[in-house]
């Protein structure tokens, strides 16, 4: 078999593959021997069906999968070993001819390549990135304590109404005189939320409200005649709201409200392990750590976006194969128009870009991930996504088997080692550039990003 390359520009060539009969002969022959040995035919005991038929009926399919498979294995052969760096797939050439597989024994295959630009990148202490300290305030931490105390709360009896408590009780529908409606509707263990009425005048109606007092209101002037609202509240069809606009009883049976957990001994070892903290400062410290923790994950995400702006510049305008690269993208979005490439196409160029750069950062920097480094990821993410929800205590145990099962999922091992790369690469950057230290508000830093 013999491979050549031609270029045509700085980032773009021909490959040429010419295959002769000799090259795939030997597994052709192997192959219609597997297939007769496993061919059943009437006539015929199993693997005695004789080879002249075996050709006959599978010989076309047999040598057409043969030749495909010696090509890709030979093309990606010799990009790899002739270290091309190809962008994309090969593309078939204009001048490539029809190739009958059932006459031909000899074909040839052209296709068109696109090469990256030739470019070198690398990062020294001269380069200067600005890099965000972000403060933890103490407002933060007011916030973040009252949400884990919120997130552990429980609902508790109380014997009069406050505004967002719950009432449950017995609603009936009433008729003009203020009775209860024959045949009407009752709903048994209503629950009620007025501060969650539309209309403040029925709100004020449930000011104060006891246990075992009756209060009457009217559902749709509360709702305003939202239907959706209303259906869910008295158990009916939307449709049968517009037919029930007058006046309910509501016998206030429980009144519920959710307490916040007390800042004690109890709640520090459920969000934080037994002993961990035991205090209110300890806990707060513990709390504003956390804070920084994530703020420190902030900051390296900015880092790396100022990153990518800073040697994007430095490299400055690259040259593309652009027709070759507007194809390839055609050939990998076969379900969308021309106009979906002209749309993407500019924006396609500026991530390849960071690409190329990026690899070559990695390279520099002997920047490798194995599998612990992905499942140390996938258990930082599990954990992160527990944290969200006040779950900071998780067992190690738990966290890895949702962690293994994370790892499961080809997208979800790709978005990881994307991750774990970019982690990498930020911690040896920012020990090679000039980090521009600036403190900043949490506020204004998310300001950055609006």
């Amino acid at each position: 078999m013999n491979i050549s390359l031609e270029k045509v520009s700085n980032v773009s060539a021909v490959l040429t593959v010419n295959m002769e009969k000799a090259d795939y002969e030997e597994n052709l022959k192997k192959a219609l021997k597997t297939l007769s040995q496993k061919a059943q035919m009437p006539g015929f005991r199993p693997g005695k069906v004789p080879m002249g038929l075996i050709k006959k009926m599978y010989g076309g399919q047999a040598k057409a999968e043969e030749v495909n498979k010696l090509l890709n294995d030979k093309l990606f052969e010799y990009i790899n070993e002739n270290k091309i760096n190809m962008l994309g797939e090969p593309l078939s050439n204009e001048k490539q001819q029809p190739q009958d597989i059932e006459s031909q024994d000899d074909f040839e295959f052209i296709f068109d390549i696109a090469l990256a630009p030739e470019f070198s990148v690398e990062a020294t202490a001269e380069d200067q990135v600005d890099y965000y300290d972000i403060e933890v305030s103490e407002e933060q931490i007011d916030e973040q304590v009252k949400a884990i105390a919120n997130r552990a709360g429980q609902p508790q009896p109380v014997e009069s109404y406050e505004d967002r408590d719950i009432l449950r009780g017995i609603l009936a529908e009433l008729d003009e005189n203020g009775q209860p409606v024959e045949n009407g509707i009752q709903v048994d263990n209503a629950s009620l939320m007025p501060a969650y009425f539309k209309n403040d005048e029925q709100k004020k109606i449930f000011e104060n409200a006891k246990k075992n007092e009756v209060l009457v209101f009217n559902v749709s002037s509360a709702y305003e005649n939202n239907e959706t609202e209303i259906a869910s509240l008295l158990k009916i069809k939307k449709e049968e709201a517009a037919q029930h606009t007058g006046d309910f009883s509501f016998q206030v049976e429980e009144i519920s409200r959710f307490v916040p957990a007390e800042m004690n001994q109890e709640l520090f070892d459920q969000v934080f392990g037994e002993g961990t903290v035991k205090s209110v400062d300890e806990f707060r410290a513990k709390v504003k750590d956390n804070i920084g923790i994530q703020h420190t994950a902030d900051s390296d995400y900015k880092f790396l976006l100022d990153v990518r702006a800073h040697f994007d510049q430095k490299v400055g305008d690259l040259q593309f194969p652009d027709d070759l690269l507007k194809r390839i993208m055609k050939a990998n979005n076969k379900d969308k128009d021309e106009k979906f490439v002209e749309d993407n196409y500019a924006k396609s160029i500026e991530e390849l870009k960071w690409h190329l750069i990026k690899e070559q950062l990695v390279k520099a920097n002997n920047i490798k991930v194995d599998d612990s480094d992905l499942k140390a990821q996938a258990i930082q993410a599990t954990r992160y996504q527990f944290a969200q929800y006040g779950l900071n205590n998780i067992p190690d145990e738990y966290l890895e088997q949702y962690a293994s099962e994370m790892l499961k999922k080809k997208e979800q091992v790709n978005a990881l080692l994307e991750r774990c790369i970019d982690m990498k690469l930020t911690e040896a950057l920012k020990g090679i550039v000039t980090l521009n230290h600036k403190n900043i508000s949490v506020e204004d830093f998310r300001k950055m990003f609006n």
